[in-house]
């Protein structure tokens, strides 16, 4: 092989050897490019190894260095936005706090009134403004005032914890009731009295109308029956002798009247006429409130539930259909208010109901069952011995209960005799009637048909519902027609029979 040739051991290649240019070639000198500069050459990053520097232990350790640097390289860096992020969450955070403290001290210092505080205060403003001389504004017929001023939707919500806004706009139409009445010892040989003792009873009321020349407040029967005296203590304290306008013992229901004479111009100004609900309309769980004369202390305010609704309760041998709560009734509450949440009288509370062998368990007088009876008792003028009418029953016996189921017969008083030529005798009433209702009043007994004379004028017809007995031995109602003779003269006409 040729000098111009390189031959290695495994293969065989040519590489062409660069000549050296001729001098005459061409007769011109031989072009060259100009050839670049030498790059630099970077530095190795570490030094480099050799057996002879370096033993196998360090090399190690320099691998593993190595190895961790590569490993922080390829962790993620922490992005500043989280950061940030966090720095605007907190300071949202502290901006809501802020607000909030803010809202709420304006809210507290601020506050508006709620609807049925604005109802109210209407409402009294109106009665001051029509009020003159000490009386408030007169009305022809007594109606209960309704619900309807006040929208329910709008109503201010109220909570077991604070009923105080309710409180404070029903309170001036509550009253406290004490009445009085004598109770007399007799000697049993001889009949004579022997002494005589003084009697105080504590009940409540509620103010439910006026007239030209009363204001006419709603209790129980029992608060002021056989009762001589019935004094009235109104919100302020000041208080007022009261006349019982009516009574329904079956219903356990009474209208007092304290004249417009009786009260100062200030207590005028202050007392208002509670609104009625619709007691049709409670549910069981609604709320409830109770004010009344609580123990004769005065008033006070207790807070619950409706537990049940429509009770069967016999008390002396009638049956009522009450409201049960579980707000507390006591002693003195009877004929004060069952209020619910929008400050309507719901019920009459009677505490004549509540069953004190266990807790929670108060009863009342639903309001819409006794609207209509509340309006009559209302209405009545109590009139003079010789003006009240007269029917004409010489004896009868009251069949109240459990009495009249034990002898199988109708609730209500059995005639057993006639006063010859009386209204009755003439209308065509019988000894064995069972009289059940008069002008469509329930009678109980013979303190109902008296109650009835004492409003009811002479020479008036009223309808008498007996129930009598036919030849089957059932009792069967009918309605008889009787025109009232005068009060003043059958008495007279006893007093010449004798």
């Amino acid at each position: 092989m040729s000098d111009e040739y390189r031959v290695n051991d495994e293969y065989s290649a040519r590489e062409p050897q660069t000549a050296a240019p001729a001098e005459n070639y061409y007769s011109s000198p031989v072009y060259s490019e100009p050839q670049p500069e030498p790059r630099p050459v970077p530095q190795p990053q570490y030094a480099q190894v050799t057996e002879s520097s370096v033993t196998e232990d360090a090399y190690i350790r320099r691998l593993d260095e190595r190895a961790r640097e590569r490993e922080e390289e390829k962790r993620p860096k922490k992005s500043p936005f989280l950061v940030r992020a966090l720095g605007f969450i907190m300071l949202a955070v502290l901006m809501g706090v802020i607000a909030g403290a803010t809202y709420y001290g304006i809210g507290k210092y601020m506050k508006k009134e709620t609807p049925v505080e604005r109802a109210n205060n209407a409402a009294q403003v109106d009665e001051s403004n029509k009020h003159e001389k000490g009386e408030l504004a007169p009305t022809k017929a007594i109606e209960l005032a309704k619900s309807g001023t006040i929208d329910e939707s709008q109503a201010a919500a109220v909570t077991a914890v604070d009923v105080s806004g309710v409180v404070d706009s029903v309170m001036p139409a509550v009253v406290a009731i004490n009445s009085y009445a004598t109770r007399t010892s007799y000697d049993f040989w001889t009949g004579k009295s022997t002494s005589a003792e003084q009697l105080l009873g504590s009940g409540s009321g509620i103010i439910i109308g006026q007239n030209s020349g009363e204001v006419l407040i709603v209790t129980n029967n029992h608060v002021v029956a056989d009762s001589n005296r019935v004094e009235i203590v109104f919100c302020d304290d000041s208080k007022a002798e009261a006349i019982i306008k009516g009574t329904a013992a079956s219903s356990d229901l009474a209208v007092v009247a304290v004249p417009f004479a009786e009260l100062s111009s200030e207590t005028a100004s202050i007392i208002r006429v509670a609104r009625i609900g619709d007691s049709d309309k409670v549910k069981v769980g609604q709320m409830a409130i109770a004010i009344g004369n609580a123990l004769g202390y005065g008033q006070s305010v207790t807070v619950g539930y409706i537990s049940a609704l429509n009770r069967q309760i016999t008390i002396d041998n009638v049956t009522y259909t009450l409201i049960q709560t579980d707000a507390a009734i006591n002693p003195g509450n009877s004929g004060g208010a069952l209020l619910n949440q929008n400050g309507e009288v719901i019920a009459i509370n009677s505490a004549k109901y509540s069953d004190y062998s266990v807790e929670g368990m108060g009863f009342a007088i639903p309001i819409s069952n006794v609207r209509e009876i509340i309006e009559d008792l209302s209405n009545r003028v109590r009139l003079e011995d010789s003006e009240k009418g007269y029917i004409g029953i010489a004896s009868a016996q009251d069949l109240t209960g459990n009495y009249s189921s034990m002898l199988g017969m109708p609730q209500g008083l059995y005639v057993q005799e006639i006063v010859k030529g009386s209204p009755a005798d003439e209308g065509g009433l019988r000894a064995g009637d069972i009289i059940t209702k008069i002008n469509n009043e329930n009678i109980s007994g013979i303190g109902d048909v008296q109650e009835i004379m004492s409003y009811t004028k002479a020479g008036t017809e009223v309808t008498v519902t007996v129930a009598r007995r036919d030849r089957n031995g059932e009792y069967k109602e009918t309605d008889l027609k009787i025109t009232l003779g005068s009060y003043e003269d059958a008495v007279n006409s006893q007093k010449q029979e004798r």
